[in-house]
């Protein structure tokens, strides 16, 4: 096929475009990031119309006609808005052609629809995420991205993690702090004090990206719950609570989390679990927090999720303390990838 691409904007997305969709995604995958498992195919309608909270998500399509009559999808774009408060200036991309397409403009036409978009919606960066060292890197430093950050993907086979060591890691004794589990929403007793021990995610380090801060509470973090539950994943939590345990507030003898971890299995049964956020409350670090909390959370999929047989997690390489807990768990070292960014400001919107 040598025609140019039509580019359609989807709006509202059908499931015939979700199966378009992920058929471009898996094929785009297979070739640039073959040790990954794609999105599971089930889910793809559900992740094109229930996006991240507070963000919205625009989709188009690249299609080509091969000559018959008929069209094929042969590149896929999603921009996400952000119009949660501290991050209203951010938008985000992933973009993806068909290996038997490529090289013939339409990446570059899937991107013009996108930064058009973001123009449009008042957006002064455009964040996008690629493996290091292939054709989509250079493909965003053509297009007048920056590198903002550096992102370490590790990966942890379970098999090579033994129970009894794990078992030795949580049993250590941790003074005023005791653990708890949950599936899905955080507790109501526990919710405040989880969405107040979110915020320590605002400190992780980003590079040059300008990311932007997030405010939680505990409507916001019982809504997050709900999206991720919504499109059929499994999302665990386990915390270290300090205090008494008898109030939901942080004030004087009331719960306070003091650190937590979440993993996400996806669909709930896959293999391989993503790890979400970890963080460990500012006042309480220090104290080993981190690693005990992890080690908690292999436990759980050890004893909870038997088809869970590794984890994947990613970190800023500039967080060099998370890393060493990750790497005294056991991670391994599994690819590199950059955050580019793309200032929009000065940018004149569309006529």
């Amino acid at each position: 096929m040598g025609t140019p691409a039509s580019i359609r904007s989807v709006e509202p997305v059908s499931q015939a475009d979700a199966e378009a969709w992920h058929e471009v995604v898996t094929a785009s995958m297979a070739e640039d990031l073959p040790d990954v498992p794609p999105p599971p195919g089930a889910q793809a309608h559900a992740r094109l119309t229930g996006p991240r909270l507070g963000t919205r998500l625009l989709t188009w399509f690249a299609y080509e006609d091969d000559g018959r009559g008929h069209s094929r999808a042969v590149g896929a774009a999603t921009l996400c808005l952000f119009d949660r408060a501290g991050q209203e200036h951010l938008a985000e991309v992933e973009l993806y052609v068909r290996p038997d397409a490529r090289r013939r403009g339409t990446g570059t036409e899937l991107l013009s629809a996108v930064v058009a978009a973001a123009v449009s919606a008042g957006r002064r960066s455009l964040i996008a995420e690629v493996p290091a060292c292939t054709a989509a890197e250079f493909f965003c430093v053509r297009h007048g991205f920056r590198r903002a950050l550096t992102l370490h993907h590790l990966l942890l086979p379970l098999s090579e993690v033994h129970r009894g060591w794990l078992d030795e890691l949580t049993a250590a004794e941790r003074p005023g702090y005791r653990a708890a589990e949950w599936n899905g929403t955080a507790p109501d007793a526990l919710a405040d004090a989880c969405a107040a021990a979110k915020n320590a995610m605002n400190d992780m380090p980003t590079g040059d990206l300008d990311h932007g801060t997030v405010a939680w509470d505990a409507e916001r973090l019982r809504a997050m719950a709900a999206v991720v539950t919504g499109r059929g994943d499994t999302l665990l939590t386990v915390a270290a609570v300090h205090g008494d345990g008898t109030g939901g507030g942080t004030g004087d003898g009331a719960a306070e989390i003091a650190g937590f971890t979440e993993v996400v299995i996806p669909g709930g049964t896959a293999a391989r679990a993503q790890q979400y956020d970890t963080a460990v409350v500012p006042a309480h670090r220090g104290h080993g927090l981190g690693l005990w909390l992890k080690a908690q959370m292999l436990r759980r999929l050890h004893d909870e999720y038997p088809q869970v047989t590794e984890v994947e997690t990613d970190n800023a390489a500039d967080n060099t303390h998370m890393l060493a807990v990750n790497e005294q768990l056991g991670f391994r070292r599994l690819r590199t990838t950059y955050e580019y960014q793309l200032a929009l400001t000065e940018r004149e919107e569309p006529a």
